[in-house]
């Protein structure tokens, strides 16, 4: 049976987007440097969790992707802290115009403008 090994962003910039990902998940390059053809990002001191792996990309980050990540996030207070962490390290705010009339998450953009989501998992 097949497995999900990976999940892998393009990226403009390796080194700025090592950067923002290794400093909003704590995760750290597998490889122990990052690497400007690909790298594999891995959960610190061998903790858990899916690696994220960066490649160069000459095309533009889709404005509606049809794959993104999810990012979870306890409850509302913890969602709002973390978004404003993220914000602090690069993450800018997307328009977005597909919001539900309740939404449990936010959407953000990394330095690359790939999308990804912060879910507040209380949310009923």
């Amino acid at each position: 049976m097949l497995s999900i090994g990976t999940l892998v962003l393009g990226v403009d910039d390796m080194e700025r987007a090592a950067g923002f990902w290794t400093r909003a998940l704590g995760y750290v390059p597998r490889d122990g440097a990052v690497d400007a053809s690909f790298t594999v990002l891995v959960p610190a001191a061998g903790g858990a969790g899916p690696r994220l792996s960066l490649m160069p990309s000459d095309t533009p980050a889709d404005r509606h992707p049809r794959v993104h990540l999810d990012l979870y996030a306890n409850d509302a207070a913890e969602q709002a802290a973390e978004i404003e962490r993220l914000l602090g390290l690069g993450a800018e705010r997307v328009d977005w115009d597909r919001y539900p009339e309740d939404p449990d998450f936010v959407v953000l953009a990394d330095t690359e403008g790939n999308r990804f989501c912060v879910i507040d998992m209380s949310h009923g």
